[in-house]
């Protein structure tokens, strides 16, 4: 075979390689979702949760400070987080379509700027990140394993339609998250990376939910969060969801 028909015979057999690795990586992506979907008490339970009422606390690491935290969630993209500092109630809601927050002095209701109302927005988008991503514009495309803190991790990188990247490191004796990785716009103008471990896994009803939130930025630990309580399905009112 001549030199020229060698490399061209080549070249067909890379291209065909890749078709044919194309399917099967798409299948484990699917693979994994489905099992951390499993992991998480099924597909059943998860869309059976119409709202929910999350209860405990934040600490504020680096400045030694613990407050209060209630966090609401209603299907599909409603959202409500109520947190007490030195006396002082801060209350941010997003109703599906914007975002507002109480000045904690005055009173008063602000309405967020764009950046941060895209980020509740995607706060409140609940359990159908997993079981309907195709319809909210997300996918899920699997990384191979790493090993984060001597546990062995698959990983799935989950990105929105505005190009938004949240990876996912999840365990492979169990498939439930251990570890979330992001990126957001920094106040100095740069990006900040967030990691999330995600512990101290609990039975709530039919699901498996972290009651423990470890929040690193800059290679430090900057929050806690530990969870006292959820709640499901308490029949949570629209009118919840809007500061007037």
């Amino acid at each position: 075979m001549n030199p020229k028909k060698s490399r061209l015979v080549f070249l067909l057999f890379l291209l065909v390689l890749g078709l044919n690795i194309l399917p099967l990586r798409a299948q484990a992506e699917k693979d994994i979702l489905e099992k951390m979907i499993t992991a998480m008490g099924g597909r059943e339970a998860l869309a059976g949760i119409k709202d929910t009422k999350t209860t405990g606390t934040i600490e504020i690491v680096q400045m030694g400070m613990t407050t209060p935290m209630t966090i609401y969630q209603k299907e599909p993209n409603k959202f409500r987080m109520e947190i007490e500092v030195m006396g002082y109630s801060i209350i941010q809601v997003f109703d599906g379509q914007k975002a507002q927050i109480t000045n904690p002095q005055t009173g008063e209701v602000m309405e967020l700027p764009a950046e941060q109302t895209k980020g509740m927005m995607k706060q409140a988008l609940g359990n159908q990140v997993w079981l309907d991503p195709v319809k909210l514009g997300i996918t899920y495309t699997y990384k191979g394993e790493e090993t984060v803190d001597g546990k062995k991790c698959y990983v799935l990188e989950q990105k929105f339609q505005d190009g938004d990247v949240t990876t996912f490191y999840l365990e492979t004796t169990t498939y439930l998250p251990y570890l979330t990785r992001t990126k957001a716009p920094s106040q100095t103008g740069g990006e900040v990376e967030t990691e999330t471990r995600l512990t101290d896994y609990r039975k709530v009803g039919k699901t498996i939910v972290p009651f423990l939130m470890s929040i690193n930025q800059a290679g430090a630990e900057y929050a806690r969060m530990t969870i006292s309580e959820v709640v499901y399905n308490t029949g949570l009112v629209d009118s919840l969801f809007v500061l007037k």
